[in-house]
């Protein structure tokens, strides 16, 4: 995992407002700031990042804030790795705590399909080649022309509709309405160099690297991390309603390494030009390699931000919003036409210059250590150190 780790910071950390959090033995979870080779305890600033992120001009804020040092920022990220955590030193734990953790499906053209063809192959993976062709043949395999909720959309899917093609997902793909759901529950992502978890009774499945805009109660967006969306595909494949099982398990969502604060420097525009690359490196030697490209999202983030708040749904403690891949991977791991699915130990690292690498290694749900520490933990440590 070294070689991962090397590159967890941006390409510009010293020009970046990064915010993070830190497990530190004895006190819990540590609200943290990145400054220069440092952590720096912003506690004093907010005792969480829902509450740091509730204030004005949060970016100049923190660069203001001094705090205590917790530890070298090296010693922190090497010990994040989670077969050979040193309980003496802190390590890095995911950036968000009380936020809801919500995501944005089909925001992209090539996974709107993939959607389709797992819901035509009844989540088997063995029929997913024959499904794609079926469905391209009809559908094709462009439709990045059309614009969420146009005249051109809707004449499509009367189209669609007349010949039985009809799909859910083309529905929240193009249709005027975007799927927002609950990837996963406060506090409950794990950070960079943690175990990732997949369900044991799946055996289709795979990453989905993503950004994660940071949105406060007001519905501004004020930072961005990247996100491993894990996603199960046969259970969704079987059946939509099953969308819970496939997202929300035990370790299934990762989020790091840091937030990065919008300030001068970076914001949403920087966010909109993100180019995401992701590797998987297998114990078999398997090694997979994608990218997602923010500019080719089919709704434009703070159209998805506009989507999940407002006047009929309110956040108090903000939340973390995936805003969906445009990676699917098709690559045949065991077999011909079986396509992707992951295995236990498989290296998962997603990175893009302006955020970082987030890296996490998979482990199946029930081999994980199970969830324990939520926000009454966290409400319990803070009391202990004067901070509520």
């Amino acid at each position: 995992m070294d070689s991962f780790l090397k590159a967890t910071l941006p390409a510009d950390a010293q020009q970046a407002a990064l915010v993070g959090r830190a497990w530190i033995e004895g006190q819990g979870a540590v609200l943290v700031r990145v400054d220069g080779e440092s952590l720096i305890d912003l506690s004093r600033l907010a005792p969480t990042c829902s509450a740091l992120l509730e204030l004005p001009d949060v970016a100049a804020a923190v660069r203001a804030q001094r705090g205590e040092r917790v530890a070298g920022l090296r010693e922190v990220i090497a010990n994040s790795a989670h077969d050979r955590r040193d309980t003496t030193l802190p390590w890095l734990l995911a950036p968000c705590d009380l936020q809801a953790i919500k995501a944005a499906g089909v925001t992209f053209v090539a996974s709107m399909l993939e959607r389709v063809i797992e819901e035509q192959a009844r989540g088997d993976p063995t029929r997913a080649e024959s499904a794609r062709r079926a469905v391209v043949a009809v559908i094709g395999d462009d439709l990045a022309a059309i614009r969420p909720g146009s005249p051109q959309a809707a004449r499509l899917k009367e189209v669609l509709l007349e010949r039985g093609l009809w799909s859910q997902y083309l529905e929240v793909g193009i249709g005027p309405d975007a799927e927002i759901f609950t990837k996963s529950q406060p506090m409950s992502a794990v950070g960079t160099g943690a175990q990732v978890g997949i369900h044991p009774g799946s055996a289709w499945n795979n990453p989905e690297p993503e950004i994660v805009l940071a949105v406060n109660s007001r519905g501004e967006s004020v930072g961005a991390a990247l996100g491993n969306d894990v996603n199960l595909r046969d259970f969704e494949g079987r059946s939509a309603l099953l969308l819970g099982k496939a997202k929300d398990n035990n370790a299934s969502c990762a989020i790091g390494p840091f937030i990065r604060l919008f300030d001068t420097g970076f914001g949403m525009d920087a966010v909109r030009r993100c180019e995401l690359d992701m590797r998987v490196a297998g114990p078999d030697g398997f090694d997979l390699r994608g990218a997602s490209s923010l500019s080719k999202i089919s709704r434009d983030p703070l159209d998805l931000v506009g989507q999940a708040i407002g006047p009929n749904h309110q956040y108090p403690d903000g939340f973390m919003l995936f805003l969906g891949t445009m990676f699917a991977p098709t690559q045949d791991r065991h077999g011909p036409g079986q396509g992707f699915t992951h295995m236990a130990g498989d290296l998962v690292a997603i990175s893009t210059p302006v955020l970082g690498t987030l890296v996490n290694r998979v482990e199946t749900c029930d081999r994980i250590p199970p969830w324990r520490y939520g926000a009454g933990a966290l409400m319990r440590d803070l009391g202990r150190r004067g901070l509520t």
